[in-house]
Parts: C-alpha cells; structure tokens; sequence
C-alpha cells in the first residue's frame, strides 16, 4: 500500500512538474516582448534583457510619432467584436438551418461551403476586391463586419462546428413540441436552439475575434485611409520605419496582442465548456 502510494505521488509529480515546464515555455515569448518593450534597441541588440528597463515611455513617444498606434487599436476592436457578434449569431442560425430543416439541394449546398475551406482566402483576394468595389466597400470598416464578406473561412468553421452541436444537443422532438404550442421558428431558435448551444457559440466566436484581430490581407487590400489602419498594418508600418528601434516595435506587438491574451483568460472556460459540450451528450 505504501509503495503505491509513493510511485502515485513520483507520478504526479512528474506530471505536474512536466505541465508547469509547458506553462513556463508558453509564457516565455510573452514575457520577452513585455521585457523588450522597456529597453532600448542597443540593450536588445547587445544583451539578453530578462529584467524590465526604463525605456517604455520612450519608446511609446517614438512609436507615437510615427503612427496612431490607438486608433489601430480601436479600429480592430470595432471590426473583431462586430464580426464576432455576428458571425456567432448568423453562423448558428445557418447551421440550425442546415441541420434541422430538408430543402432540395441541402447536401450541395453544404458540400459547396464546406470546399470553401479549402480554398485559401488569398486565392480569392482579387475577387474580393472587386465586388467590394462594385458594392462601394472599399476604404471602409463595415466591410470586415460582415460575416459572410469578410475573406477568410471563419463563418464557414462556425456553421460545421455548431451544426454538430446542434445535431448532438437539439432533439427535434422539442422543436415539434415547440412548434405545436405555437412558436414561430425564429422564436424556436432564439428560445430553444441558441441558448443550448450557447457554450459553442461563445467557443467560436472567440476563435472568430482572434481571427478578425490578426487579419492583415484584406483590409491591407481594401484600406487606403491611413485614419482606417488596423493593428497588423500599423505592426507592419512600425516594423518597417523602425529598422534599428526593436524597443517601439516590440511596444506595437506587446499592444496587439495583449487584447488576444485578455479574451482567452476570461473566456478559456467557455472553450472548454464549448469543446467538452459534445463528448458529455
């Protein structure tokens, strides 16, 4: 008894020694760009720097100077939430309507959508720009909001993952029992299907905003209104006028990516709730 019990202690502690090794290279990275971001290119370039310096205010007067660096930031914080909202709504909405209703071309439709995945979104760049030309899109952040216009197959990912929880944790036995005591279908789905798949919608639509933040290509192909620039385009400017300034580049980058690490503390229970929703059912 005693023997098991110590190699059950040696076991976790292996395990959790090896977990806490994981956690420390995760935040590696994280902690350097924060550290970076307080020192001077000479002291990046000389030295490794595992202790913050005195050069943040600095650097920020420099990266001021030369970009708005918090109108990118608002601007992708506008696009990623409004994007978010609605990809999570209409995604839901189209897979509880691919799953719970017959209609002809049902399976050629959603074939057709789920090849679009495997269509990369520069592919279709030209494409994209055209019609939003034609649309009068072009130089304007609406443009990104939408969830089925914006490039990129994040709506499409929302549709296949909900449409599997739908299918798992939607009877439609309740849906008929709905319908009989007079619900109409937007009040079934609003009433009855949003709120059970709830866990998975909040799922995607975090993985949705990380998506819209990080998206470079299209608007750097749509936006020509320097005042429109989102994060990744005024990353891209910093790194590009600050050849030799590392402290002001790492600044931009310890900015951008300090919202991302922000929605996945507090909604990390969400994700485990959403991916975990099937496998309980």
């Amino acid at each position: 008894m005693v023997k098991i019990t110590i190699k059950k202690w040696i076991k976790n502690i292996l395990l959790y020694g090896f977990l806490l090794l994981l956690v420390v290279i995760t935040l590696i990275p994280f902690y350097l760009i924060t550290v970076n971001a307080t020192h001077s290119s000479f002291e990046i370039v000389t030295q490794l720097n595992l202790l913050p310096g005195k050069y943040l205010m600095e650097n920020y007067r420099k990266l001021q100077s030369y970009v708005n660096i918090w109108s990118g930031f608002f601007n992708s914080l506008l696009i990623s939430v409004v994007f978010m909202a609605g990809s999570g709504y209409f995604g839901a909405l189209v897979a509880f309507g691919f799953e719970k209703y017959q209609f002809k071309g049902k399976k050629f439709l959603y074939a057709l959508l789920l090849a679009s995945m495997m269509i990369p979104s520069q592919v279709s760049m030209i494409g994209f720009y055209r019609l939003g030309l034609k649309l009068g899109l072009v130089n304007k952040l609406i443009t990104f909001m939408i969830p089925f216009f914006a490039p990129g197959v994040s709506s499409v990912s929302t549709i296949f993952f909900l449409r599997g929880m739908i299918s798992q944790g939607v009877s439609t036995s309740l849906l008929e029992a709905a319908r009989m005591e007079g619900c109409s279908e937007f009040g079934i789905f609003n009433r009855i299907v949003f709120p059970c798949i709830m866990p998975g919608v909040a799922t995607m639509c975090i993985f949705n905003f990380v998506n819209s933040w990080n998206n470079y290509i299209g608007p750097l192909i749509m936006i020509t209104d320097t005042k429109k620039y989102t994060m990744p385009i005024l990353i891209s400017l910093v790194k590009g006028i600050y050849l030799t300034n590392y402290g002001a580049m790492y600044l931009a980058v310890g900015i951008s990516i300090l919202v991302v690490v922000v929605v996945y503390l507090f909604c990390s229970k969400y994700i485990i709730d959403g991916l975990t929703m099937g496998a309980e059912k």
